[in-house]
This record gives C-alpha cells, sequence and structure tokens, in this order.
C-alpha cells in the first residue's frame, strides 16, 4: 500500500505557541520542551501534537526532557505560527555577532543575510552581470547543504547555538536578531556556552562528531571531470612521481562508468580496474570512486531489476515510480533511503565495488539533483515510505535529508565490507549531524578571486557547523584559473581540511605543473609545507573526532571578546596554535585583524612568504609546539623520521604541544593502540629544556630521530648549531638519537 502525503491539522489563524514543560509530555514525546542536558534547552510548539513533530535527524539519538526549562534560561525563542507558517524568532543582545548557517557564500559573519536551507544544485560560475559579491549573496541564499543553525557570539565572548530541528526547508533570517521559519512545525535546540568553542563541542554531543578519517585522506588530491581512459589516470600518478609533488589520491570521475549505470565499469575505459589500482598502490596512490543516486531505468540493468523487485525506488503519490533524467541514456529511478531495507540493498553493492581496489567513495548529485535539464526540482510532493523508526512523509519532508541518508547507507556499507579500516567517504549534499559518515566539498565552484575568498570563508563556517572536514575544488570547477590564481589558491588550499584540485570536463590541464615551472614550485612548496603539518593536521582531526571542535577556526576564536577579531575572514586558525595569513584578493590589499599576543612567523620548506605572496604567511602562537614531520611523496611513507619540534615560548619562557599517532587506518587505537604525547619546552638562561611532560595510549614510543626548532622574534635556531642566537636545546624528548 502506498501512503500519501499526510496533512498537519489546521491550527487557525495567528497562533502563539507557548511552551508545554509538563513531565507526563516530556516523558512521552521525544520533541517536548525542556532541558535535555547540561547547557541544553529544547522549545516546542505546544499546540502541535507530538506525533506531528517531524522527528530529529540531527541528533544522535531522541533526546526527551529530563525537566523543564529554568526560568532564568538566556535565550528563549518565541515560537508562532501565522496559518501557513511556522517561526521561531530569536532576540539577540547588542555586539551579538552570528556565524554557521552551513554552506552558504558570502562573508565569515552572517548577520544581516537570509540563507535558504534546501539542498540543491545553483550550477552557476560568476556573479549576473551588475551584482557585486554582497549582492550575489543575497541573490543566491542556498547551496548544496542544509545546516539550520546559527551560532552566535556575544560582546563578552560568550556564546550561544541556535538549531531549527527539521529537515524541511527552513529560512534563516539574521536581519534583525534570529528567525527560523518553516512550513512544518519544529523545535528549536538552544546551546549555552561560556564560548564559541564551548558551543560546539556541546553541538558535537548531541549530533555526532566526525570519525578520525584515514592518514591518507588528509594528504594532497589531484581530480577532474574526468580522467579516462584507465591509461590517463596512470599517466597522471607517473607525472606526480616524476615530478616530485606529493600527492596522495587520484580521484576517478563518471566516466569510468558503463553508460553511466553505477556499480558499472565500461570495458574499454577501464577493462581493469583492479589492475589499476594495484598499479596505483604500488606507487603510494589511493583512489576515489564516484557514485550517483541516480539508477538507469532499464530492463536487464542489474541494480534497477533487483531494485524494482525489492521496491526501493521512490514514487509519485499515485504510486507510479518517479523517473527523470540523471547521468544515463534515458530515464532513472532514485532510491528511497528513508527505508532501511533500501539502505540494507544499497549497502550490498558495496563489498564487490570496494573489491576492485577501491580505497574511497564519493557520492554526488545526491540533494537530489536532475541532472537534465539542469535546474529542474525534485518534485516535493514523491513518498518516502520510510521504516523503523522514519515515519513516511513526503520529499518537502526528507529532501534535505536525502544526502545524508545516502551517505549513511554508503558508509556503513565500507564498515561492512571492510571493517578493519576507517572508511573515506565525500558527499556533495549533506544535513547537519552527516558529518557523522561523510566529508564535503563546497561543489561547482568557479575560477574567480571571489570563488577563493568565499572558499575560505565557507570552509570556516562549515566548521561553525559542525562539518570540520571540508574544501572546495581548488583553482575552480568551471573557467580555467590564471596561473596567479592558482598559485594563490594552491597556497591556501593545500592547508585546507579537505585538500583537491578538481576541474570541469573538456577544461584544461589544471595539475600543479600546467601553468608553468614558476607556478609548479610555488605549488610543489605549498604540498610540501601540507605534508611536513601533516602531524599536526591529523592531531587536530583526532581532536575534533573527540570533542567536535573545527580543524579551521576563525580568527576570533583566539579571543572571543575581542570584537576587532569577529569580522576576520581571510586570515584563519589552524587549530588553536598556527595562524595563516594569506592573500585572497587580486588588488586592493586586505586590511588584516589579528590576533594580540606573541604570533611568531616560522617557515616550513625554506619558502619566502615576502617574495611569494601566494604562499600564506604562517604564524605560531607564543606558548605553542608545533610537531612536524618530513617531506614525504605519500603517506605510505615514514612522516616521523625526523620528528621535528618547532618552539615558539610564551612571555615566561614556556611551551607547550601534542602529538597523535597511531597506525594511520584501522580502529586498533580504540583499544588503546595510540600515543599521545605532550610535549613541554622550558627556558632557563640560554637553554631551552624540551621534554615529555605526559603519555597516553598503549602505543610504543618508537626510536627515531628528534629535531628541535626554537622561533624567536629575531629568528629561529634549529638545535643543530647552523644558527647562533645565544639559545642552547637540551632535548630529552624520547630516545634520540
Amino acid at each position: 500500500m502506498r501512503l500519501n502525503r499526510k496533512s498537519l491539522a489546521a491550527v487557525g489563524a495567528f497562533t502563539l505557541l507557548t511552551a508545554c514543560t509538563s513531565s507526563e509530555q516530556a516523558s512521552s514525546c521525544p520533541q517536548s520542551e525542556g532541558q535535555i542536558s547540561t547547557d541544553v534547552a529544547r522549545f516546542s510548539p505546544s499546540d502541535v501534537a507530538c506525533e506531528d513533530i517531524p522527528r530529529s535527524l540531527a541528533l544522535l539519538e531522541p533526546m526527551p526532557a529530563t525537566h523543564g526549562v529554568p526560568v532564568d534560561w538566556r535565550t528563549r525563542p518565541v515560537l508562532s505560527f501565522d496559518g501557513d507558517n511556522y517561526r521561531a524568532a530569536i532576540p539577540i543582545d547588542d555586539g551579538t555577532t552570528l556565524y554557521g548557517t552551513g554552506e552558504i557564500a558570502g562573508p565569515l559573519e552572517r548577520s544581516g543575510f537570509v540563507t535558504d536551507t534546501w539542498g540543491e544544485q545553483p550550477y552557476r560560475e560568476d556573479p549576473p552581470e551588475g551584482l557585486n559579491p554582497q549582492e550575489y549573496d543575497d541573490a543566491t541564499p542556498r547551496l548544496f547543504q542544509a545546516h539550520p543553525w546559527v551560532l552566535g557570539v556575544r560582546a563578552d565572548g560568550s556564546s550561544f547555538g541556535a538549531l531549527a530541528d527539521t529537515t524541511y526547508r527552513t529560512e534563516i533570517d539574521l536581519r534583525n536578531g534570529i528567525e527560523f521559519t518553516a512550513e512544518a512545525p519544529f523545535p528549536v535546540i538552544i546551546i549555552e556556552g561560556d564560548s564559541p568553542q564551548a558551543v560546539l563541542t556541546k553541538l558535537g554531543e548531541l549530533t555526532g562528531t566526525v570519525e578520525l578519517p584515514p592518514l591518507w585522506a588528509l594528504g594532497y588530491q589531484q581530480a577532474r571531470w574526468s580522467y579516462f581512459p584507465d591509461t590517463r589516470v596512470k599517466e597522471i600518478a607517473d607525472e606526480f612521481r616524476a615530478r616530485g609533488i606529493p600527492c596522495d589520491v587520484i580521484w576517478i570521475d563518471i566516466d569510468y562508468m558503463d553508460e553511466f549505470r553505477v556499480f558499472t565499469f565500461h570495458p574499454e575505459r577501464f577493462p581493469d580496474p583492479p589492475g589499476l589500482n594495484d598499479y596505483l598502490h604500488s606507487i603510494g596512490f589511493k583512489s576515489v570512486w564516484i557514485l550517483d543516486p541516480g539508477v538507469q531505468q532499464k530492463e536487464g540493468f542489474f541494480v534497477y531489476d533487483e531494485g524494482l523487485e525489492g521496491d526501493h525506488f521512490l514514487r509519485r503519490p499515485d504510486g507510479k515510480l518517479f523517473t527523470a533524467r540523471s547521468w544515463p541514456p534515458g530515464n532513472s529511478v532514485w532510491p528511497d533511503y528513508t527505508n532501511p531495507d533500501t539502505r540494507a540493498w544499497w549497502q550490498t553493492y558495496i563489498p564487490d565495488f570496494l573489491d576492485n581496489g577501491v580505497d574511497g567513495i564519493w557520492i554526488d548529485f545526491n540533494e537530489p539533483s536532475i541532472v537534465f535539464p539542469l535546474g529542474t526540482p525534485t518534485p516535493e510532493d514523491l513518498v518516502h515510505v520510510g521504516g523503523a523508526d522514519l515515519p513516511p512523509g513526503t520529499h518537502a519532508r526528507y529532501h534535505n535529508g536525502y544526502g545524508m541518508l545516502m551517505s549513511q547507507a554508503t558508509h556503513e556499507g565500507m564498515k561492512l565490507a571492510r571493517p578493519g579500516k576507517r572508511p573515506f567517504l565525500l558527499s556533495r549534499s549533506n544535513y547537519i549531524g552527516g558529518q557523522r559518515y561523510a566529508a564535503m566539498w563546497t561543489g561547482d565552484n568557479s575560477a574567480s578571486w571571489d570563488h577563493l575568498y568565499w572558499s575560505v570563508t565557507m570552509t570556516l563556517n562549515m566548521g561553525l557547523s559542525g562539518q570540520p572536514f571540508a574544501g572546495p575544488d581548488i583553482g575552480g570547477f568551471f573557467k580555467t584559473p590564471t596561473p596567479e590564481l592558482y598559485a594563490h589558491w594552491i597556497g591556501v588550499g593545500a592547508f585546507f581540511p579537505f585538500s583537491r584540485t578538481h576541474t570541469i570536463q573538456l577544461s584544461p590541464p589544471q595539475e600543479p605543473w600546467s601553468f608553468g615551472p614558476e607556478v609548479e614550485a610555488i605549488s610543489k612548496a605549498a604540498i610540501e609545507r601540507r605534508y611536513r603539518m601533516l602531524p599536526y593536521i591529523y592531531t587536530l582531526f583526532r581532536e575534533s573526532s573527540l570533542n567536535g571542535l573545527p580543524v579551521w577556526r576563525p580568527v576570533f576564536f583566539a579571543d572571543p571578546a575581542d570584537a576587532t577579531l569577529r569580522t576576520e575572514d581571510h586570515a584563519f586558525l589552524l587549530g588553536a596554535d598556527v595562524l595563516v595569513v594569506p592573500v585572497l584578493t587580486e588588488s586592493d590589499p586586505h586590511e588584516f585583524n589579528l590576533p594580540s599576543g606573541i604570533w611568531r612567523d616560522f617557515r616550513l620548506v625554506g619558502e619566502d612568504p615576502s617574495a611569494t605572496p601566494s604562499l600564506p604567511v604562517l604564524k605560531l602562537r607564543g606558548g605553542a609546539i608545533l610537531p612536524v614531520g618530513r617531506i614525504v611523496q605519500n603517506t605510505t611513507e615514514a612522516l616521523l623520521e625526523p620528528l621535528t619540534l618547532i618552539v615558539s615560548l610564551d612571555a615566561s619562557g614556556r611551551a607547550e604541544g601534542i602529538l597523535y599517532e597511531d597506525d594511520g587506518e584501522g580502529y586498533a587505537y580504540v583499544d588503546g593502540d595510540y600515543l599521545l604525547t605532550t610535549y613541554v619546552a622550558e627556558q632557563t638562561g640560554d637553554t631551552v629544556m624540551v621534554s615529555v611532560a605526559t603519555e597516553e595510549g598503549d602505543r610504543q614510543r618508537p626510536e627515531r630521530t628528534v629535531n628541535v626548532t626554537v622561533v624567536t622574534d629575531d629568528g629561529a635556531f634549529d638545535g643543530s648549531g647552523s644558527e647562533t642566537t645565544g639559545i642552547t636545546v637540551d632535548l630529552s624528548a624520547e630516545s634520540a638519537r
């Protein structure tokens, strides 16, 4: 039996929805109003039956209220219904700045903007003629992902977060405080914290944190639409190795498929996927292959036949299959991932797919988007059957969650296929909480200076919305960057949490060597910087997996009460200790607002940013020890032989830093097979003593060379005596030789 859309009972004319905090409702309704954990409260419309409030897809688990909201709760939404839409209005204090809202183009601070959380393919290149970037941001209030979330930072640095807990299309209006608007009733979850960091940690507890990725997924990666045939893939890999440019991953786009049918391989272009992957593995490369949700509607195609037999595809209200054009010839159908049986069916194809030597999976067009003609909306009255804890509903209800549910199915299928390896999955569409399953890239951007700038602000706001594993198509997907633009983009792009160059079909080559020897040298230096920093970046991802803090952080995280830092969105923090100061403009140099205190310049590969402005300036916080490795061509090589500790002492002559180590790919760390080391440095006279303060985990400390570089206001002393600054290093860090 097919279920039609279930209409909500009319509530009448404009109604003010007050809170219901009775213990009876709190114990029976998972979406009831009340305090649900320390510093977290839910506000729900009381005039709506519990069953008519959609179940949360964002939260890790249902969290019914334990007791009522305290009367002195600081941030309280006013819930209302005007006969058509449900609203939640949240007043803010003077001096409060607003951030988050997920994937959106424009500046870091979102105050004054309107965002439409509805995943779709904008398929745009540049601002329409006559629109400046600010107006363009206003004209394009939605992208591929949906995060109905706002982070507020008050004048004193204390913070709060507001989550409209609904997958329905939701408008976020930040022109006068915060106002969420949706067609269906929804609760609002408010998190209070004494800092933005505290709020994001609590958000991670509620919606989940990113799983620690495999180390190789943090290396530099190269893609285009498409590298084919398989001999071309090998040529690209060989060229990286011949030129000595580090790279870990080659990406394989849709042209590997037979007529673009999922889970197939083109018999002529890719006749031997296992052999191709064996070759890539032999020279230190991993491969990531794309999948789309659109399944060709063709009798005899095994995925279609089996999906039809199991009734796994979306249908229209009249019970007929929903068909439209995706990549394959003719019509396609789309799986209904709300159905747990459909997710399980999708997972059955993953083991055989991975058995071809595939290392990672990339899922695309999963908003879901119709490919031909571009821009055709997916009908909102399509029927999702649901199942288990997901009730049946319309596509209006589940559209924003479609990419997340596909990510969940694919991620869990990868785990079932390879229980001993951490999956790497990249998804274009997702919903808040989807960081549990997939990394994201910022979609189809363009080779322009505006998009370079937006790639930084978008990655920062994704981190402020719970998704730390993010990055753009370096160089731009559409059009062709100038050599200068690519040099600047790869300069900052080497530090994105997800670092990948990608470009559109039939575009000129966009590999690091494609823009001439000067840009190749800049690109090589930029990527080598990343590889030296990988031990620190990996440590940051481990931290994020535990506490939900972003890897990329806005500069105001250094001092949330400093109002001058609130709009700084060219520079950013990598973790808490490294300040990255890039050039993101072609002209009219940006005036930076940088945090006060000690921030010392340091270098990693002999670079000189003053002579090469496309390479960002790097600064190390006073009081920090930065663990870095050596330059390698890929992460199969030993990063930490030698280990280098870069020390920047604070005003009292002390510094501290953390290094996390494990096997880089499996789950043995869960059972204690890891090494977490806290290093400390202390200056006494002309001597800096570096030692291990604490260590955690069962992993044996390896014997290795340990070098120490002390960064001073006047330069650096590397501990080997190659420079003389009057400082002697006494290293007792570990078994150094």
